[in-house]
């Protein structure tokens, strides 16, 4: 299945059958940050019953244990850092957005990796409505990483201004926040995203711990955001891209 689609009055096409997942696995090998254990799933057992069939049980019936924002790929609303209800599940009314995938290697500064506005304005992004940050280096110890107390890479708050004043409604990255890991709560480049100048921006999201390996090139893309309705600030989601190719 093809689709087309304008961007920049330039025509698109994109094959819905050659999807790009670009989320991590939900599993206890996956990736955490926050000082949370490792995401816990284990059969329900009572009264003679055991929910694992190849404990005896019947069927396979287990309970879930994680935290949206400690374990693997999720998405952000605004109400993360607002005293509103904006559950992310209920956010948004479509689910394709064009997007463009980026690539940066944070600077160094006193000790942290920084992601600044300079370094986005000098990338060519264009007329898109989400962003795809893959930072350097990129190792696949990226999927299943203990990043708390490692002061990972994050945005500085003009980086996140800068996207707010571009448009740029949903950013995707690959870091477990785009703030600072001890930032004495004020999640800055949060506020920046969500927060452009008086306008409030309860319409857009933000994605963190994805995967962007190395065989996925920068350029334009089709991106798919998809995630359960959870009446949550946060929820589990799987972002898809779908390559781009000039119509003509």
């Amino acid at each position: 299945m093809k689709v087309e689609l304008s961007i920049a009055n330039t025509t698109y096409k994109a094959d819905l059958t050659a999807p790009i997942d670009i989320s991590i696995p939900l599993s206890p090998e996956g990736p955490r940050a926050w000082y949370v254990d490792r995401m816990i799933i284990r059969p329900v057992q009572g009264e003679g019953f055991i929910g694992d069939v190849s404990q005896g049980g019947s069927v396979n019936f287990r309970d879930i244990q994680f935290n949206p924002h400690g374990h693997g790929t999720h998405t952000e609303s605004y109400e993360h850092v607002a005293a509103v209800s904006r559950p992310v599940g209920t956010l948004l009314s479509k689910y394709f957005f064009t997007s463009q995938v980026v690539t940066i290697t944070p600077t160094s500064s006193n000790g942290d990796h920084i992601i600044t506005a300079q370094q986005l304005k000098d990338l060519p992004i264009g007329e898109i409505e989400a962003l795809v940050v893959r930072t350097l280096p990129n190792s696949n110890e990226k999927n299943s990483k203990n990043y708390s107390d490692t002061n990972f890479p994050y945005f500085e708050a003009d980086a996140l201004a800068y996207l707010a004043e571009r448009n740029i409604q949903h950013l995707l990255v690959d870091l477990p926040s785009v703030d600072r890991e001890h930032d004495e709560g004020k999640l800055a480049a949060h506020k920046a995203f969500w927060i452009n100048g008086e306008l409030s921006r309860e319409q857009c999201t933000i994605t963190e711990f994805i995967f962007v390996s190395d065989q996925i090139q920068d350029g334009l893309y089709l991106l798919e955001l998809q995630f359960p309705a959870f009446v949550n600030d946060a929820s589990p989601s799987r972002p898809v891209l779908y390559q781009l190719f000039e119509s003509r």
